[in-house]
C-alpha cells in the first residue's frame, strides 16, 4: 500500500532530525543491527563509521524520493545486487529494520510518535522489498 501523504511528511521531517547528528547516529544504526543480528558483523569491514554513513547517505536518497518510488528502481536494483553480492539474505532485512527504528526512536525521544514509527515501518517493508525483489536475494 502506497505511503500517504502525511507518512511521508513524518518520514521526512524525522530523518531531517538526524542531520545534526548523523555521523554518531549511523554508528548507532550498526552497532544496534549487530546487537539484533551478531551474525551479520563478519559481513562488513572494519570502517564501521563509513559504512554508516553511507547507509545513512542512501536512505537520504530513499527518503528524497518516497514520492516517486519509479525513480529509485535502479538504485533499488543496485542495492539489491550488492546486498546479494555480500552474502545477505532477505531474512537479514528484517534486524536492520528494527535497528532502524531503534536508531530513530534514541535520536528522536519523545517526537518519535507511533504515528512515525508506523510511516517508518511501512516505508522500510516497501523499500527492503523491492531492494530484495530487484536483487534476487534469496530468503535463507
Amino acid at each position: 500500500m502506497p505511503l500517504s501523504q502525511r507518512q511521508m511528511m513524518l518520514i521526512r521531517d524525522s530523518f531531517d532530525m538526524l542531520r545534526d547528528d548523523i555521523e554518531p547516529r549511523s554508528i548507532q544504526f550498526y552497532d544496534a543491527l549487530f546487537q539484533h543480528a551478531p551474525q551479520l558483523r563478519d559481513m562488513f569491514r572494519e570502517d564501521i563509521a563509513g559504512q554508516g554513513m553511507r547507509f545513512m547517505s542512501t536512505l537520504r536518497v530513499i527518503v528524497d524520493n518516497l514520492h516517486n518510488p519509479d525513480a529509485m528502481a535502479s538504485r533499488y536494483s543496485d542495492l539489491g545486487d550488492g546486498h546479494k553480492a555480500m552474502g545477505v539474505k532477505a531474512v537479514d532485512f528484517e534486524p536492520m529494520g528494527r535497528a532502524l527504528i531503534e536508531t530513530l526512536k534514541n535520536a528522536m525521544g519523545d517526537d518519535f510518535t507511533p504515528e512515525t514509527r508506523v510511516a517508518w515501518q511501512a516505508a522500510y517493508k516497501d523499500f527492503s522489498a523491492e531492494i530484495i525483489k530487484r536483487g534476487g536475494i534469496p530468503k535463507k
